[in-house]
Order: structure tokens, then C-alpha cells, then sequence
């Protein structure tokens, strides 16, 4: 029944996460194609659904199954090739979602600031940045492919840590500590940037309120810009992403502190690294309840 349970638990996220990041994602694709507008910030928001999909089907989707006792199911080249990409799609979402938040905050910026230079006009200077996160994660992630296993490869006679449907080897303690420093400088710059860009959002979001308020309007008040709503919405992810994140963080640090292996725990933090991904879709389909610019031209 306890298996069940966690089936349950993890076909309620993965589900709607895969269908809602579906949604985002075809919408915007056909925002982009058919619409007259090309905005930057679409392609972003692609980019974002397309990584919470890799995040999901490699790591959910996975992990469903092996509730059921199919843990050599993979084989190793499943095993790497799931955990490599869960490891990777991770990073893609840490910095897709920074350069989202950098650039709504650019984006709502005074004109009179410097920073409104910095706005990408196109979805052509968006695309070198959404390039150089594949290579830098590629990379950061490739110290996996050597050191996962599937159960049925492992030699029990190597110490190995069990990481949900796979063996981890241990490594040097040079790659080990180098990988780990590439990886914490990765999340040190881009949640540097977040809360930058998260706290030139929520003071022009305190401005704009005290504009409103001032001027009594209530039609003001209530029919908020298109910028406004999606600054709400793009705050709204990052206090999401955080929340997710460090929990996942301090999980992670207890169970390697403590070398604990309790299956609860486990189950808890694969439900912290997708969280996000499947939480986030329903984020911008609240938020972006009007329809596209190219239905209106219709």
C-alpha cells in the first residue's frame, strides 16, 4: 500500500507538470510563429517548459517505476543517461529562470536607466545566452557519465551510494570537490542575479502601487498593464524556485551529513527537484489569462 501511495504522490505531479509545461510551451511556439510581435521573453519561456520536461520524464517518470521494484529496468546507459539529464535540465532551469528575471526587470526599468540598454530587442540576442547555458551545463554534468551505475553493473564489493534507481561510484576527491565548486559557483551567480533582479521587480511593483493609490483610479487598480502582470508572475516563480530549491538544498546536506538513506526522505527530496518544474507552468497560465496578440488580430 506504502508503494502504491508513492505512485500516487508522484503521478499527481508528473502528470499535470508534463501537461502544463506542454501548454506553455505550445503556446508560446505559436505566439512566436504566428504572432506579430517577436518578444524575447518568449523564447525564454519555451526554453523554461522545454527543461521542466527533461526534468520531469527523467526524473519522475523514472522514479514512478521504480516504486515497483523495477530498479535494474534502465540498465547503465538508462541510468546515465536519466540521471544526466536530470542533472543537466536542473541546471538549465536554474539559469533559464535568472535570465528570465533579469530580463522582465530590464524590461520594466525606467528609461531614464542605464539598464534599458541592456533590453534584448529580439529573440536573436536572447539565443547566444540560452546557448551558453547548454555548454556550461553540459559540461558541469559530465562527470556523472562515468560514475553511474544500474544495480545490475555494480560490483558489490565497491562502496557505491544508491541515488533512487541507481549507484553512484565514488571518485576522486579532486574531481569530486572540482565538479562540486563548478556547480556552487553556477547557483552563487545566477541566485545572485535573481535576487537582484527580484528586488528591482518588487520595488517597481511598490511604486506602481503607490502610483495607483494615488491617483484614486480604480480602473487603475484593477485592469493592472501587461508588464505589471507579468512581473507578478515572474516574482511569484522566483519565490517559488527558492522555495524549492533550498529546501532540496538543506534536505541534501542532512541526508549526506548523516548518511541517512531513509526512503521517506528520499521520497521527499525527488519531490523537491521536480516541484518546481511541474509547479511552474500553472504560474504563467494564471498569470496569462488573456489571449494572444495574433487572436485579437482575428
Amino acid at each position: 500500500m506504502n508503494k502504491i501511495t508513492q505512485a500516487i504522490v508522484f503521478l499527481s505531479l508528473a502528470g499535470p507538470g508534463i501537461v502544463g509545461n506542454i501548454l506553455v510551451f505550445m503556446r508560446y511556439v505559436y505566439t512566436s510563429a504566428l504572432g506579430t510581435e517577436k518578444r524575447p521573453i518568449d523564447l525564454i519561456l519555451i526554453h523554461l517548459a522545454f527543461s521542466n520536461l527533461i526534468i520531469i520524464c527523467s526524473t519522475g517518470v523514472t522514479d514512478i517505476v521504480t516504486v515497483f521494484y523495477f530498479r535494474n529496468f534502465l540498465g547503465d546507459i538508462g541510468c546515465k543517461t536519466m540521471v544526466y539529464l536530470a542533472r543537466m535540465a536542473r541546471g538549465l532551469s536554474i539559469c533559464t529562470t535568472c535570465l528570465l528575471s533579469v530580463v522582465q526587470a530590464v524590461t520594466i526599468s525606467p528609461r531614464t536607466t542605464i539598464w534599458t540598454k541592456l533590453k534584448p530587442q529580439t529573440s536573436c540576442q536572447v539565443l547566444p545566452f540560452l546557448v551558453l547555458f547548454w555548454i556550461v551545463n553540459v559540461l558541469i554534468s559530465s562527470n556523472l557519465l562515468s560514475y553511474i551505475k544500474a544495480g545490475s553493473g555494480w560490483n558489490r564489493s565497491v562502496a557505491a551510494t544508491f541515488i533512487g534507481h541507481c549507484y553512484m561510484l565514488p571518485s576522486r576527491h579532486i574531481i569530486k570537490w572540482f565538479f562540486l565548486s563548478l556547480m556552487t559557483l553556477r547557483d552563487v551567480i545566477f541566485q545572485s542575479l535573481m535576487g537582484w533582479s527580484s528586488g528591482s521587480m518588487a520595488l517597481h511593483l511598490y511604486k506602481h502601487h503607490k502610483h495607483v493609490l494615488y491617483l484614486h483610479s480604480s480602473r487603475s487598480a484593477n485592469n493592472s498593464p501587461p508588464e505589471i502582470r507579468a512581473t507578478w508572475s515572474v516574482l511569484i516563480l522566483m519565490a517559488c524556485f527558492l522555495f524549492f530549491y533550498w529546501v532540496d538544498f538543506i534536505l541534501s546536506f542532512y541526508t549526506g551529513f548523516t548518511v541517512t538513506h531513509d526512503s521517506t526522505l528520499l521520497n521527499i527530496k525527488v519531490f523537491l527537484e521536480f516541484g518546481y518544474a511541474s509547479f511552474s507552468p500553472y504560474v504563467l497560465i494564471s498569470r496569462d489569462v488573456h489571449p494572444p496578440h495574433v487572436l485579437h488580430a482575428h
